[in-house]
């Protein structure tokens, strides 16, 4: 109880998790597929999947090591709702107050293409397990996969007129980032907030041409728009939030270490950043751990980690763009 009354920026310079995890805390990168409570998931399934302890150097290592750690524990309906229950589960622990997750698109082939029904029993798995969370309720797409099958998949989750963010994931290089204009138009018409992953293996010019050509309200890593001056202060300007991984990115070979991350320029270019998990059963750090990280890596301050922390509890208001490649 007496944590409780501990500050944020307290809490870090005592280094207490638990204090920490009572602080209200968003996470908007979060893959419910890996982004379960550990010790809740061997107790449902049996399996221990311990965290990574090596860092890989591409999306490719990190697919095979998924593959041979998690293998087919979240397969099938029960499977992807069990992680996502893991995930629910993981964010009370951790004190999220404030998350976006959901589903992909594609999952409703494993629902006899009902939209609804899948719906329905995400929310009843949200109000069961974690109801006084805020839930942003969010459809992914992945690269890999046609924009015609996205448009059919994608189109019955608007209709439903629940869902709220969109985002895109996959390998940056499987397809033009123009190809998916067409299914951010549709999502866009409907109210949605647009996100996609650019910027962890892609270069600065590739995440301001991803937030031009798919008008994205936020960016999921964004890290590369640090080489270019340019392109963080369009993202600047624009009021565009990179939702960062930091664990992620150096477990992925991504940034060195947590001390020379990137997060540091972005922050003092006047970028809005936050902090998030990535995949917390894969790298092993809710978000009050990747705070405490970075606050003993020295790469913030606790005031500056405080304003980080609110940045993530309220959503920007993205400022019109002109076109054309920042000057």
């Amino acid at each position: 109880m007496a944590s409780a009354m501990i500050s944020f920026q307290e809490a870090l310079r005592i280094g207490s998790l638990q204090a920490l995890r009572t602080v209200p805390k968003s996470d908007l990168h979060n893959h419910a597929f890996g982004g379960g409570n550990r010790g809740w998931i061997s107790r449902v399934t049996g399996r221990d999947i311990a965290p990574l302890d090596t860092p890989l150097q591409s999306m490719a290592e990190m697919h095979e090591w998924v593959g041979r750690h998690i293998g087919s524990v979240f397969d099938g309906p029960i499977g992807r709702l069990t992680a996502f229950g893991a995930t629910l589960v993981q964010a009370r622990h951790d004190g999220i107050t404030r998350l976006e997750v959901g589903e992909d698109v594609w999952a409703i082939t494993l629902f006899d293409r009902d939209a609804a029904r899948l719906t329905a029993r995400l929310r009843e798995i949200h109000e069961r397990v974690a109801p006084d969370l805020e839930w942003i309720p969010q459809l992914g797409m992945s690269r890999h996969c046609s924009v015609s099958s996205l448009t059919n998949w994608l189109q019955p989750f608007l209709e439903l007129g629940f869902y709220r963010t969109l985002d895109l994931s996959g390998d940056e290089l499987a397809q033009p980032i123009e190809v998916f204009k067409p299914v951010y138009r549709m999502a866009k018409a409907a109210g949605l907030r647009l996100k996609a992953h650019v910027g962890e293996w892609g270069d600065g010019d590739s995440v301001w041409r991803a937030a031009e050509e798919l008008e994205l309200d936020e960016v999921q890593h964004g890290i590369a728009a640090v080489d270019s001056a340019p392109v963080m202060r369009f993202l600047a300007d624009n009021r565009i939030r990179l939702n960062i991984c930091p664990t992620s990115n150096v477990m992925l070979g991504r940034v060195e270490t947590l001390a020379v991350h990137p997060m540091r320029r972005l922050f003092d270019a006047g970028v809005i950043v936050t902090v998030n998990t990535d995949d917390v059963l894969v790298f092993g750090q809710g978000v009050s751990e990747e705070f405490l990280s970075l606050f003993q890596a020295k790469l913030f301050d606790a005031d500056e980690l405080e304003l980080i922390r609110l940045a993530g509890l309220t959503d920007p208001v993205r400022q019109p763009a002109p076109r054309g490649h920042p000057a």
